[in-house]
């Protein structure tokens, strides 16, 4: 599989309209609270999916592997016909939990990329290697989404 086929699958599911309900909200101020929420979400993911898009050292490779590995495997990275697509088994509720997979499964390529790649030596000017990545992060993508994604 091609890592841009797989970059415009993830996008593709990312996009998908989350599909809630009113009816399973007690209130007006819950429903919109969940749509904060899941709206977040789609923001967290495009930035997630922006950052592996351009850099070539994140392979195809690398995001399928990330997907087995994370988030219990409940999103695959699949080929059928010849096109790239995306497997998601739901655990409890679709729109609030589509797009967190998606993020889950994005940042855990970006943390073994960096690690790999971009990490200095043995020095992490006093720090250990999980807290020199949680700087990285909070410096690259800002404390909530680092916080979310990168703890």
């Amino acid at each position: 599989m091609e890592k841009q086929a797989i970059i415009d699958a993830i996008g593709k599911f990312i996009r998908q309209r989350p599909g809630l309900k009113f009816v399973n909200y007690g209130n007006l101020s819950s429903y919109r609270a969940e749509c904060r929420s899941i709206a977040r979400d789609k923001r967290d993911a495009e930035r997630l999916l922006a950052f592996v898009a351009i850099r070539d050292s994140i392979t195809a490779e690398m995001l399928i592997q990330a997907a087995q590995l994370t988030y219990a495997g409940r999103l695959l990275i699949v080929e059928r016909n010849g096109k790239v697509g995306i497997d998601y088994c739901t655990g409890q509720y679709w729109p609030t939990e589509y797009r967190r997979a998606a993020c889950a499964v994005l940042a855990f390529a970006i943390w073994d990329h960096v690690r790999e790649h971009d990490m200095p030596g043995d020095e992490y000017r006093g720090l250990s290697a999980g807290d020199w990545l949680r700087r990285h992060f909070r410096r690259e993508f800002g404390r909530s989404m680092q916080s979310r994604w990168f703890d």
